[in-house]
């Protein structure tokens, strides 16, 4: 016979049970959902293509550079004189590589990915069954995130790797000679260049934040990767007119090449921490700003 007393639910410090295995489940849930993210990023095609158009942009100066040595006829006094740095140490290709990829095509990559966070679920009409899954709207903003900023890191250290690839193939490897006139051994010269690269890397930041937001007003991808590309250049416009020279230091672009401070002895650290101050700022008031209007938007898809 069925008892008449009522049924207890078991409890854990006065909160049912299965509250508290929600609760526990909700960090794993995260988790899974950034690894899918992450995984669904790197599996795509447009992704690769993107990794490796940057990958062959140092790779073809490197080529150019050492066809043109090889050629008597060519004129060896033109173009840029760190060109010919190259020829004396092939380490100097990731740099020049980086020097070149900054101010268009990584934007450009990282505008396509952070632009398409949020307004590429809503077009696949994926983005209500992300909501659905116990995930909440800001989490899913700090996934899309952080894939955002994965694919900064691996873009431009795409770029460095090419680079130093192709350089140590093609040209002489040796100790490098710093801005300070210091030289260093191999060893160092690469550690120098991951620096450099995870400098560029947080130079990227508050654009990816950038397009995030314009990834929440829209749910048409191609106009938030557009609208993330031309802010972009227009902050690098700007921080080239002399007039503006008040407005330069609140531009996300302001310290895309303010990386030689890392190619001296000792390292100098004013840049870096000015840039990440400047990128962490941006970070929060264009995060602010597209959680503000995500978790207002009516998801219909």
């Amino acid at each position: 016979m069925l008892s008449s007393e009522p049924m207890t639910v078991p409890t854990v410090s006065g909160q049912p049970l299965g509250d508290e295995v929600d609760v526990r489940a909700r960090p794993a849930a995260g988790w899974a959902l950034l690894r899918s993210e992450i995984s669904v990023l790197f599996r795509r095609k447009r992704t690769w293509a993107m990794l490796v158009a940057l990958a062959a942009v140092p790779i073809l100066i490197a080529l150019a550079v050492r066809l043109t040595e090889s050629n008597p006829r060519s004129n060896g006094g033109s173009g840029p004189a760190f060109l010919d740095e190259i020829t004396h140490n092939g380490l100097f290709v990731a740099a020049l590589g980086l020097t070149v990829c900054i101010p268009l095509f990584l934007p450009l990559t990282v505008g396509v990915v952070a632009g398409d966070t949020i307004a590429g679920e809503a077009s696949a009409g994926t983005l209500r069954y992300l909501l659905i899954a116990p995930a909440g709207r800001l989490r899913l903003l700090v996934v899309k995130y952080i894939g955002a900023a994965v694919f900064s890191l691996a873009a431009t250290l795409t770029v460095a790797a090419a680079g130093a690839l192709i350089g140590a193939a093609l040209f002489p490897i040796g100790p490098v000679t710093l801005l300070s006139g210091n030289t260093i051994g191999v060893g160092e010269s690469l550690v120098r260049s991951l620096l450099i690269a995870s400098f560029i890397t947080i130079s990227l930041l508050g654009l990816s934040a950038i397009g995030l937001f314009f990834s929440t007003l829209t749910d048409v991808p191609v106009g938030a990767m557009a609208a993330t590309i031309v802010v972009s250049v227009v902050s690098q416009v700007l921080d080239n007119l002399p007039q503006l020279d008040w407005l330069h230091p609140w531009l996300f672009s302001n310290y895309w090449l303010s990386f030689g401070d890392l190619l001296r002895d000792p390292i100098s650290w004013t840049s870096f921490g000015e840039n990440a101050l400047l990128q962490g700022a941006y970070f929060i008031i264009f995060g602010a700003l597209a959680f503000g209007r995500f978790s207002t938007k009516d998801v219909l898809s």
